[in-house]
This record gives C-alpha cells, structure tokens and sequence, in this order.
C-alpha cells in the first residue's frame, strides 16, 4: 500500500484541536513556572513567527516540555556550529506564499492593451525544524532557563478537595509546573494550587485529568496519553 500523502492543511487542523480537547491549551496554561508558556516563538536569527505557527509550535513546546522559544532547521543548526541531538523529532512549520500564474493577454479583444498582470496563485508548504532544546552547541543566548514558579497566594476550597477526594482517585502535588494523568503510576499530578492565577481554573485543570482517570477504568485498553 503506498504511503498517503502528508496533508498540511490537515495536519494544521488536527494538531490544533487535538490541543483544544487536552483541556488546557498552551495558549491559555493557567499556572506559572515550567516552560516558556505563551512566549512569541522565534527563529534562529530572533524573528517572530506568525500566524498558525505560532499556535503550532506553543503545543509542540507544551506537550515536550521544551524552555526555548528559539526554533531551527537542520541547517540552520549546522550552520551555527550545532548538532541536533541523536533520536530528536522534528516538528512541522508551515509557510504560506503566492507565486505568479501565467499571464493572461488581452490582446485577443484589444490588441493595442498590455498583458494583464499574473494570477496570484496561493500556496502552502510545510517545512521542519527543532527547538533549541533538542540541539548541542549552540550559543548561549539560544537556551532560556526555565521560568521558576510565582506563590500567587491562590487557596484551596474545601468543598471542591472533598469532592475530588470522595472520588478515589489517586492525586499528587508536587512543584514539577505540569498537569497530567500518570497511566503508569494510576495517578493525578497537579501543580501547588499557590501557583495557579485563581481556584477555578486549578479546579477545572484537575477535573479534567479526573476524566482521563475515569475512562481508563471504563476502557482499560484503550490508549491514553494527556500533558497539559
């Protein structure tokens, strides 16, 4: 069976509601600390990108835990005397353009007209690149240190621990600033409810992880994997 081709535009779709459905998209983390979060995704030479990228490369960067917000080519890397490291996966960028159709003449109905101007004819490429996490040797100014955790002073409501305690679902807090469902250990983790930017949306982030608990139980076979 021949390899279907790589479809841009749906990979574009998918990528951004499969972000939608995880809860918490990365544009919209509610607690502090970790990764760079909502920061502007850059190219190797600091030029923002724009557009779908940059919700693009905020999931890639939130599901793989990635600090940088710098993101390069293979040869960019090279070019900048650094190595993409062993087993590293790209991710996708796409950029969008028009070239020039064939031109069209009037000539037939007015001899004495110029040819019209080229048809703009739209296009969509995708191209691959990685972050500067996933590269050795390159400059410093290419690595950001993680952003450390803010104490906002958020309290806990005990009507809503008590509820997610009458659950029996397994729940952990630690300061590592994810929020995830361990299929492994059978386990919520959640990051200090201090560092969240109010109780409702500490809630609705564990709530969620519970759901995920909840459909293990119901489909035990069926994959999960959720990083928020």
């Amino acid at each position: 069976m021949a390899k279907s081709k790589f479809d841009v535009y749906d990979h574009v779709t998918d990528q951004i509601i499969t972000q939608i459905a995880a809860g918490t998209p990365p544009w919209r983390r509610p607690w502090t600390g970790g990764a760079i979060g909502a920061a502007m995704p850059l190219r190797w030479n600091g030029e923002a990108y724009r557009g779908i990228n940059v919700v693009m490369l905020w999931a890639v960067a939130a599901e793989q835990g990635y600090v940088s917000n710098r993101w390069l080519t293979y040869r960019q890397a090279q070019d900048l005397s650094g190595q993409v490291t062993k087993g590293q996966k790209s991710s996708t960028v796409v950029k969008y353009g028009t070239f020039d159709g064939e031109k069209e003449s009037s000539s037939l109905i007015d001899p004495t007209s110029a040819a019209t101007d080229a048809k703009k004819i739209g296009y969509c490429r995708a191209y691959r690149v990685f972050n500067a996490d996933q590269i050795e040797g390159l400059d410093k100014a290419f690595y950001v240190k993680p952003e450390p955790p803010r104490n906002l002073g958020t309290k806990a409501d005990a009507g809503l621990d008590a509820f997610f305690a009458a659950t029996g679902a397994k729940m952990e807090t630690s300061t590592e600033p994810r929020a995830y469902y361990d299929i492994a250990r059978d386990r919520i983790h959640m990051p200090p409810i201090e560092t969240f930017h109010d109780a409702a949306r500490y809630y609705g982030v564990q709530g969620h992880e519970l759901v995920h608990n909840a459909e293990l139980r119901i489909m035990p076979r069926r994959p999960i994997k959720c990083l928020i």
